[in-house]
C-alpha cells in the first residue's frame, strides 16, 4: 500500500499535468487559427468546399500528343502529264469531297490543249501543297495533301509498369493545356504497334471528336486513365493540401467564428488528378479551404484580430488570450483586483505559494504522526 505522502504528492502532480495539457490544447488552437477581416478574405479569394464521402477513382497519369488518324489522310495527283494552269486552294483551306482544287493543261497538242479538273477525293483540310501555278506535273507526283480531322487520335505514353489492367475499353479524361481546363472523355481503342524503349512506355490510342476543329496534331495532351473506383471515400481537392510531404495540413473554416480558419494535420492516402484521399484528420461536413489555402499558410502574422478578440466578439463575453474560457477563480481575482482588495490579490505566484504551503503543512503533519508512532512503539518495547 502506498504511503499517504506518495498519494498526496501524486495527486498534486496529476492536477498540474491536467492543467498543463489543457493549457497546451488552448495554446495549439490559438497558434493554429488564422483570423482575417473581410478585406483579407476577398484579397485572398478564399473559397471552400464541403468534405464528403464520394466515389474515388484510381487513375494512372500519362502525357502524350494529338495525332492524325493515318487512314483519314489522302493525296491529290493528276492522271495525265501537263502543267498547272489554275490552283484554287492553299494550305489551311477546308474542302468538300468532289470540289475542284486545280486545273491541269495536258501536253497533248490542241488549240487549246485539253484541260482536266482535279477534284478532292475526300473532304477535309489542305495540309500541304507540292505544286505552284505553271509547274509541270506527272501522274506519279503528289500535288496536294488533304486530311480529314473531324476525328483525331490522342496518343498516351503509358509507363510500362502502369499498363497492367489498362485494356481497350478503359475510359480516360484528357486535358489539352492549349485549350484551357476543359476535359475530354474518351475510351482506349487500341495500343500502338511498338513500345518506346527510351521512355519505357507503350502507346495507348484514344479516338476523340474534333468536329469544332479546335484540336491540332502535335498538341500536348494529359491523360487520367481510370483503373478503378472505390465507394465512400473521404477526399478533398488537391489544392486544399498544404505543408511539406512529412506533415500535410488543410485549413478548415471555423464553424463558430466568421473568417477564421483552423490549420488541421491530416494523413493522406491515394490521389488522382483532382482529389486526395484523407485517411484521418477530417470529418464529413468540414469546410476545407481550396482557393487561397496556400496564402493562409503565411497569413497568420497579418490577421486583423487575435483569437481572443474574435471569440469575445462572437460570444459576447471575455476570453483568455489563448481563446480559452475564463474560470470562476480568474473572474473573482479580476473583480477583487478591480476593487483594490489587497487580501484578494492572489495572482498566479501567490496561488503557487499557497499550494506549496499546503503541501508542506500536510507533509509536516504526516511526518509528525509517524514520529509519534515510532516513539510510542519504542516506549512500549522498553516497558
Amino acid at each position: 500500500m502506498k504511503s499517504p505522502t506518495y498519494l498526496i504528492v501524486s495527486a498534486f502532480l496529476l492536477i498540474g499535468t491536467l492543467r498543463s495539457a489543457e493549457e497546451a490544447i488552448d495554446t495549439d488552437r490559438a497558434n493554429n487559427t488564422v483570423i482575417l477581416d473581410e478585406t483579407a478574405v476577398q484579397n485572398l479569394r478564399i473559397e471552400t468546399e464541403l468534405v464528403d464521402e464520394q466515389d474515388f477513382e484510381s487513375t494512372v497519369f500519362a502525357i502524350g500528343r494529338i495525332e492524325e488518324i493515318p487512314a483519314n489522310r489522302s493525296v491529290l495527283s493528276s492522271r495525265i502529264s501537263g502543267r498547272v494552269i489554275d490552283l484554287k486552294v492553299f494550305p489551311g483551306d477546308k474542302v468538300k469531297q468532289g470540289q475542284i482544287l486545280a486545273l491541269v493543261e495536258s501536253r497533248q497538242p490542241g488549240s487549246p490543249p485539253p484541260t482536266i479538273e482535279l477534284k478532292a477525293r475526300q473532304g477535309g483540310m489542305i495540309v500541304d501543297t507540292h505544286i505552284r501555278l505553271g509547274e509541270p506535273v506527272d501522274p506519279q507526283d503528289e500535288l496536294l495533301d488533304i486530311s480529314d480531322r473531324s476525328k483525331l487520335w490522342a496518343v498516351a505514353k503509358i509507363p510500362e509498369p502502369e499498363a497492367v489492367g489498362i485494356v481497350p475499353g478503359t475510359k480516360a479524361r484528357i486535358r489539352i493545356p492549349a485549350l484551357g481546363d476543359g476535359v475530354i472523355e474518351a475510351t482506349l481503342t487500341r495500343y500502338g504497334i511498338e513500345a518506346d524503349r527510351e521512355a519505357g512506355a507503350i502507346e495507348g490510342i484514344f479516338e476523340i471528336d474534333n468536329s469544332d476543329g479546335r484540336l491540332q496534331p502535335g498538341m500536348r495532351a494529359e491523360f487520367s486513365i481510370i483503373t478503378g473506383v472505390r465507394k465512400n471515400v473521404l477526399a478533398v481537392p488537391r489544392n486544399a493540401i498544404q505543408g511539406d510531404p512529412t506533415k500535410r495540413v488543410v485549413f478548415i473554416e471555423d464553424f463558430d467564428l466568421p473568417n477564421a480558419f483552423v490549420k488541421a494535420p491530416v494523413v493522406l492516402g491515394e490521389q488522382n488528378e483532382k482529389y486526395v484521399e484523407v485517411i484521418s484528420g477530417l470529418f464529413p461536413a468540414d469546410e476545407v479551404v481550396t482557393q487561397g489555402s496556400y496564402s493562409l499558410s503565411f497569413a497568420g502574422g497579418g490577421s486583423s484580430m487575435s483569437l481572443k478578440e474574435a471569440l469575445d466578439a462572437a460570444h459576447g463575453h471575455e476570453h483568455n488570450e489563448d481563446g480559452s474560457e475564463i474560470s470562476d477563480d480568474q473572474k473573482n481575482a479580476k473583480k477583487k483586483a478591480a476593487q483594490g482588495d489587497s487580501s484578494g490579490g492572489g495572482g498566479p505566484m501567490n496561488l503557487l505559494l499557497l499550494i506549496w504551503a499546503s503541501i508542506a503543512t500536510l507533509l509536516v503533519l504526516i511526518f509528525g504522526q509517524q514520529l509519534f508512532k515510532k516513539r510510542n512503539q519504542a516506549v512500549t518495547a522498553q516497558s
